[in-house]
């Protein structure tokens, strides 16, 4: 009797597929993609041992390929990973593509001028990227096409679609403070409005569900909404969780709610197919409506915690001292509420919260909301004073970007000196978050979450004309001379052990609690990302 021949077990190998863009003056219709001659037309590199991720593996090969510092890239995409198996060699390859835009000079970076190709390579050329494709004329590489798409979803969702897309995933990227007009309203008068252009994680989510919303709408004015128009629909939501990964929890929390709504509606026998794709632009406005009372609920939830753990004896005129920092609507209206319903006296101490000084604009929005109230009193203090702020204090107010699912905290810089000086100057004050649910995350410590890292001269535009030399740092660190290094970390983690209470719009939740959410996000997260094979679109 003949014997089966046993196979081999296949070889697993994960590598990172890395493209380089450049888009002149932010066009995306004049973006083009770098294919290098000879080796291969796109660089795939493989993921070693001492990279801490493929996104790391894709920087070092750059650098090691181009000369091109990281300094010069900006992460544009984070594609869909993918894998395949090349039996003629019995192994499965898994892809985790990247996207790069080339900075000018005149952003910092060393543009086309500065890279230099290494001996693998005769040269690069530029390429509209809605034309390659796997033939000859681009070297035939392998799954060339499959790895652009899915940092280029242009390429599927046609040029209409793709704008508006690429136009809201530049938004969620680049929101950041106007630094002249808060420090203009500042030096005008303290109480006078200060208006950022950059919003909190709620507002952040708004504006990547109204995205995926502008495009559903433009995609189904020419596709019939069936498996290919879903595909395209759960690519659209992938990108837009990725877009701003330091704050993507809350936006994949809002991103798998708005597909399991659009699923339920797509897969109906109840709505007629000409009917669907209204019905589904009208759940997503239903979602994007109740996100308004999400803040009215927390405050209803942090005014019963204050009634009931922090006022004693009855009394109806206590002051309560609170240690805050950044800048918070959520915080703001919830202790505007507090003096309003409680009749409380606050006793504020607020940290600047540099570089961009968010504390300034949370005590200036406190003071316009309660203009007519003597029963506020606002302290400032510098970040390196945080241990003289927390002195005799009842509460420390964080929000959260990130909460884990074993309840850990990420929150703007800051917060962690906060919550440990608070610990150790005045034991008894308690440490509160107050957050939406959508800020929860799947699984994961904290050491697994990214952390948003930006650009230094945030930093050292505080310094010029006021410290003496720092014009020798700031010049330094453009040449990227490896001598000095600026860290601009926006985000820094405070973990559940220092944390008291999680104050949301369900009320107060327990570390247990959160777990249970986080394990529904990741359930949620597979069906829609994991468990759907977008290799059928077209």
């Amino acid at each position: 009797m003949a014997t089966s021949e046993r196979k081999a077990p296949l070889k697993k190998r994960a590598v990172a597929g890395s493209f380089l863009f450049k888009i002149p003056n932010g066009d995306v219709k004049q973006a083009k993609v770098a294919l290098f001659r000879r080796s291969s037309k796109v660089r795939t590199y493989h993921v070693e041992e001492h990279d801490s991720s493929p996104l790391d593996a894709a920087l070092r090969e750059i650098r090691e390929e181009t000369a091109l510092p990281a300094s010069s890239l900006d992460l544009l995409r984070i594609g869909k990973p993918y894998s395949f198996i090349d039996e003629s060699i019995g192994r499965e390859w898994s892809i985790n593509p990247f996207a790069f835009r080339l900075k000018d000079v005149s952003e910092g970076g060393k543009g086309e001028e500065g890279i230099t190709l290494d001996w693998e390579h005769e040269g690069i050329e530029w390429f509209d990227p809605m034309q390659v494709n796997g033939s000859d004329e681009f070297g035939g590489v392998p799954r060339l096409v499959d790895s652009l798409r899915r940092v280029w979803p242009e390429y599927d969702l046609g040029p209409e679609a793709g704008r508006l897309l690429t136009e809201g995933l530049q938004k969620l990227h680049d929101d950041q403070y106007d630094i002249p007009t808060l420090f203009i309203s500042f030096l005008r008068k303290f109480s006078d409005p200060i208006v950022p252009v950059e919003h909190g994680a709620r507002e952040l989510t708004g504006m990547a569900v109204s995205t995926l919303q502008d495009v559903i709408r433009q995609i189904s004015l020419s596709d019939p909404i069936d498996e290919s128009w879903w595909l395209k629909v759960c690519m659209v939501a992938w990108h837009i969780c990725y877009a701003r990964p330091s704050m993507n929890a809350a936006i994949i929390s809002a991103m798998v709610k708005a597909l399991g709504f659009i699923r339920a509606v797509y897969l109906s026998e109840m709505v007629a197919a000409a009917d669907k794709t209204q019905k589904i632009l009208q759940v997503l406005d239903q979602q994007l409506s109740k996100r308004n009372s999400m803040t009215d609920l927390i405050c209803q939830s942090f005014i019963d915690y204050v009634r009931l753990n922090i006022l004693r004896d009855g009394k109806s005129k206590q002051t309560v001292s609170i240690l805050t920092l950044s800048s918070s609507s959520t915080i703001s209206n919830c202790l505007s509420q507090v003096v309003s319903s409680l009749g409380v006296a606050l006793d504020m101490r607020v940290l600047e919260s540099r570089p961009l000084f968010e504390g300034v604009s949370s005590a200036s929005r406190m003071l316009q909301d309660n203009h007519n109230s003597s029963d506020l009193k606002v302290t400032l203090y510098s970040d390196a004073s945080v241990a003289l702020a927390a002195h005799g204090i009842d509460l420390v107010l964080l929000g959260a970007d990130r909460i884990s699912s074993s309840g850990d905290v990420s929150n703007k810089i800051g917060s962690l000196p906060a919550v440990l000086s608070a610990r150790y100057v005045t034991p008894n004050a308690k440490v509160l978050v107050l957050s939406d649910t959508e800020k929860i995350a799947g699984p994961g410590s904290m050491e697994e979450h990214d952390s948003e890292e930006n650009s230094s001269s945030e930093l050292s535009r505080a310094w010029e004309g006021t410290v003496q030399g720092a014009q020798v740092i700031k010049n330094a660190s453009s040449r990227d001379d490896p001598r000095v290094v600026v860290k601009n970390t926006y985000f820094e983690w405070v973990s559940a052990g220092l944390i008291d209470t999680y104050v949301t719009e369900e009320g107060l939740l327990s570390k247990e609690q959160i777990q249970q959410k986080s394990e529904w996000i990741n359930n949620e997260y597979k069906r829609f990302f994991e468990d759907s094979d977008d290799d059928t679109l077209p």
